[in-house]
């Protein structure tokens, strides 16, 4: 039976650039970089070197591929990542150069603030009601 989520894939144009944004402007750490050959690298990341959800990043390498790069999801919000200080993150990541196309707001299902990553897939950034 299926238990769980480990990784899933973010097209992206370059490794290095993609990595900048996700490791040094988001703040998550590099669990892997792997040279496989030929240009082609395995690259993960994830929020936390504890575990949870990886994000593979996948250079685009064919006309289709570089197609979903920043449409991952076709413009609809692709990633919802949980905080545990929505103010405090939105302030840090706003600082660094996120760029944001809806600020902190209150919803049902907690505080959520939208921003885009470098190639502008939409992400949630939610603090879950206490």
């Amino acid at each position: 039976m299926i238990r769980a989520i480990r990784q899933f894939t973010v097209t992206v144009l370059d490794y290095d650039e993609a990595l900048a944004f996700y490791v040094g402007t988001l703040g998550f750490v590099c669990i892997e970089d792997t040279d496989l050959g030929d240009g082609k690298r395995w690259v993960r990341v994830a929020p936390s070197a504890e575990g949870g959800v990886a994000i593979l990043l996948a250079r685009a390498v064919t006309p289709g591929q570089a197609a979903t790069v920043g449409q991952q999801a076709g413009g609809r919000v692709f990633v919802f990542l949980e905080t545990d200080d929505l103010e405090r993150d939105y302030a840090l990541l706003a600082a660094r150069g996120v760029r944001f196309v809806r600020p902190p707001a209150e919803e049902p299902y907690g505080k959520v603030a939208v921003f885009e990553d470098l190639y502008g897939n939409p992400f949630d950034l939610i603090e879950p009601p206490r």
